[in-house]
């Protein structure tokens, strides 16, 4: 098991990346706070892996909540769901919420541990690619509104995030093309070396190559770790991290949550940036091309759906987060593993990048 740290003060938690770590009860048990215990997964993740997690809390008060599977059920009503179960079952400020699953799971249970009584605690046991590279890390929370994703929530950081490896295995195998994307973006923004290292094994995490999905879990997680502790709010260089994230979650709300997957949008957002980087000159046709070349490898996506038409980009990025004081902040390359936040762009040069991302 390799166990690194998010170090942030008295929140600090370790990330525990390995295979087979469901077996390993105290792995788990050792952080639930209190005797009580609410297990939240999804109708795939559950049949597989719930199992486990109930024998670890053996001789605690425990019970569990299946919700229904897809990013369409990120919303307030799933969220009610959980509130639900919690309060007819007379949970207390000292219940520990386990999220169970991919992305979904992880953000939704974690808003609700955030919200209940003011906050309980969580933990976090991704079961995705993505989850364990990326959203399970650094207490991001939250759920979807009609008008726009993740638009509500709140920062709030978990106790401990078990990746267990071995998860990967009942994988879908869009489901780990769309994780891959964001193991991808760390080497986009600030970690040129492990975009060297992808470029040469980006056949074996598609092939599910264990040591390489090990290697990729744990680079990307030290990446994603060393940004939080640095920015935990946001308020700088962890935006860094949207890279392709603001077109991406127009493509994923303009088609309708679930239709096109996180990773698959976001991929389709970070070609997006690239071109419009090159048109203002920063980068060249080559770095476009290496963006789209390992992108194509990992099987994503890299074109915009035809229904996205520029203006319906524009429209649903004006409810961006990161739109400031009605600017909207972009993630662009200033070199490949060189990302910057920017307000500094044309809008004509960015309509042009839209019309041209079919």
């Amino acid at each position: 098991m390799i166990s690194l740290k998010v170090n942030l003060g008295e929140r600090s938690y370790p990330i525990c990346i390995g295979k087979n770590l469901l077996d390993h009860h105290e792995l788990l048990t050792q952080y639930i706070t209190g005797n009580s215990a609410l297990i939240v997964s999804d109708e795939n993740v559950a049949p597989l892996y719930m199992d486990k997690v109930e024998a670890a809390l053996s001789g605690l008060k425990y019970k569990t909540l299946v919700l229904p599977d897809g990013e369409e059920y990120k919303n307030l009503d799933t969220l009610n769901t959980i509130y639900d179960c919690l309060l007819r079952n007379k949970f207390d400020r000292n219940t520990t919420l386990i999220a169970l699953g991919g992305g979904v799971i992880g953000d939704i249970t974690g808003y609700a541990a955030a919200t209940y009584q003011r906050g309980v605690s969580f933990i976090q046991i991704p079961t995705t690619l993505l989850a364990q590279v990326d959203s399970s890390v650094g207490g991001k929370t939250g759920v979807n509104h009609p008008l726009g994703k993740n638009m509500i929530g709140a920062f709030y950081q978990p106790k401990v995030v078990i990746a267990d490896t071995s998860t990967l295995n009942t994988l879908e195998d869009r489901q780990l093309s769309s994780g891959v994307a964001e193991v991808i973006k760390y080497g986009l923004i600030r970690d040129l070396d492990f975009l060297d290292w992808m470029e040469d094994y980006i056949d074996h995490l598609i092939d599910r190559d264990p040591d390489a999905l090990a290697y990729a879990i744990e680079r990307s997680c030290r990446n994603k770790a060393e940004v939080v502790a640095a920015d935990e709010r946001e308020s700088g260089q962890r935006a860094l991290l949207n890279l392709g994230h603001t077109f991406g979650h127009a493509i994923e709300t303009g088609m309708g949550y679930g239709n096109w997957l996180h990773g698959e949008a976001v991929a389709s957002g970070m070609v997006i940036a690239a071109r419009l980087s090159e048109k203002m000159g920063w980068i060249k046709q080559p770095d476009v091309e290496r963006v789209i070349n390992i992108l194509e490898r990992a099987h994503l996506p890299v074109t915009a759906p035809d229904k996205m038409t520029p203006e319906r980009f524009v429209e649903l990025m004006s409810l961006d987060k990161k739109v400031i004081d009605g600017v909207l902040k972009l993630i662009l390359f200033k070199s490949i593993g060189h990302a910057v936040v920017t307000s500094n762009y044309k809008e004509s040069l960015l309509l042009e990048t839209l019309a041209e991302s079919y």
